[in-house]
């Protein structure tokens, strides 16, 4: 049989054990979050200065680039990663270290439409999705030319356009 003292005493170990294991979760959701986070970042970098340093997308020279746009209008708020214009097609990019279905699926459902609402200085223009990524798996690859997206992708010191 347990004395009180000795259940006091394990409960203060449960307790100190507890707060010692949440104390790990959080540093590594943290170093995690982190990480993604950062592997995100690196991918928008390599692909926007690659775009500055030569502003052709599928053949099509552009006047000038931006990169993280945010902009709201009307309860609409959205940030687009890299957007490439000329005297009449606008490329919006995506970029994702990872790209995803799901991905495509809320860019092409609440992204892609929101643009003209939140930019209609280009309503006129043609304007075009692509995503840029570092990893795309094969089904997400005939995934993206299904629904007509063009695809970046990472290639040793350069990208590769996947037209759709």
């Amino acid at each position: 049989m347990i004395n009180e003292d000795a259940k006091r005493k394990l409960s203060r170990k449960e307790i100190k054990h507890a707060k010692t294991a949440e104390m790990i979760n959080r540093l590594y959701r943290e170093m995690c979050g982190g990480l993604s986070s950062m592997k995100q970042k690196i991918a928008e970098e390599f692909f926007y200065n690659s775009l500055k340093h030569r502003p052709v997308l599928d053949g099509i020279r552009f006047d000038f680039i931006d990169k993280n746009i945010t902009r709201a209008r009307n309860r609409i708020e959205e940030e687009y990663d890299i957007i490439l214009v000329n005297g009449s097609i606008v490329y919006i990019i995506e970029v994702k270290y990872r790209l995803r279905k799901k991905d495509i699926d809320m860019y092409l459902e609440r992204k892609y439409p929101n643009f003209t609402k939140l930019f209609p200085e280009y309503k006129d223009y043609d304007i075009r999705l692509a995503f840029a990524s570092f990893f795309i798996e094969d089904e997400v690859k005939f995934y993206a030319k299904e629904k007509g997206v063009s695809l970046l992708q990472r290639r040793g010191k350069v990208f590769e356009s996947l037209a759709a």
